[in-house]
């Protein structure tokens, strides 16, 4: 049985560190994966313009984030080149990489403009989260957590005991949490940027010199850097196969 004064007492005092955090203008990145707690981590963090991950957790999305840093890239090159090449792609090509591009954007879309390491993460069940908070800890970001009876709170900073599978709780809790950040940030000046944002420039990183494409090497089936490589007399089965592969092949993403 959780007592609710002491829930209520540890809420009002971790509200002060997070409110330090954003005021040194560092950034908070939620963590809720499991099925109570996703929405509303998303909704928080989208309101607060801090990030998040609501899906799954990327081992080594904060110890290893060039590797997460690379499939970002990914991610952006497909978005652009599914906005600007779609009338060089068939039905086939563009499905293969409206697939890759939803599966990278389930995993990578509020963590995808993290640049450096959050100043405190916020984790709904520690122990669902384990690796989060392993990660958190090995690179020394202080970790706050709704945390349940049948949790080792020990590796925790900052500790809120609540029923962690109770998805009113979640709400009430992360929704105090989520109203105190954007009235410091708004006592301070501080913009309040959307962490789903898709920022032209981002789009645009990486982006081959346009002689290395010119309209007129592109043929009507695909572009040339994907048509480099096939013999003009292989049959349009093989063909397909090979575009086929190689429209997943230059897409992978670190999972």
């Amino acid at each position: 049985m959780i007592d609710l004064a002491k829930t209520l007492n540890q809420l009002r005092k971790v509200l002060p560190h997070i409110c330090k955090v954003v005021k040194d203008n560092k950034s908070i990145l939620f963590v809720g994966t499991k099925k109570q707690a996703k929405c509303v981590v998303k909704e928080a963090a989208i309101e607060a313009g801090e990030f998040f991950v609501a899906e799954r957790w990327l081992g080594g999305m904060l110890t290893n984030m060039i590797t997460i840093r690379n499939s970002v890239k990914t991610l952006n090159k497909i978005e652009r080149d599914l906005a600007q090449r779609t009338s060089y792609l068939t039905k086939k090509e563009i499905a293969l990489l409206g697939k890759r591009h939803d599966k990278l954007l389930k995993n990578l879309e509020g963590v995808r403009h993290l640049k450096k390491n959050p100043g405190m993460m916020i984790v709904v069940d520690p122990g669902y989260e384990k690796i989060a908070v392993a990660e958190a800890k090995k690179l020394k970001i202080p970790v706050l957590a709704l945390v349940d009876t049948n949790c080792d709170p020990t590796p925790i900073d900052y500790v809120i005991p609540c029923n962690d599978d109770s998805l009113k709780s979640i709400r009430l809790i992360i929704n105090v949490i989520k109203d105190n950040i954007i009235k410091t940030k708004q006592q301070h000046g501080i913009e309040i940027v959307s962490p789903i944002r898709v920022i032209e420039q981002d789009l645009m990183q990486d982006l081959p010199p346009p002689a290395i494409y010119p309209e007129e090497e592109f043929n009507s089936s695909f572009s040339a850097s994907l048509l480099a490589g096939f013999d003009v007399e292989s049959n349009d089965d093989e063909k397909n196969n090979m575009l086929a592969k190689q429209s997943v092949d230059n897409s992978e993403d670190y999972s």
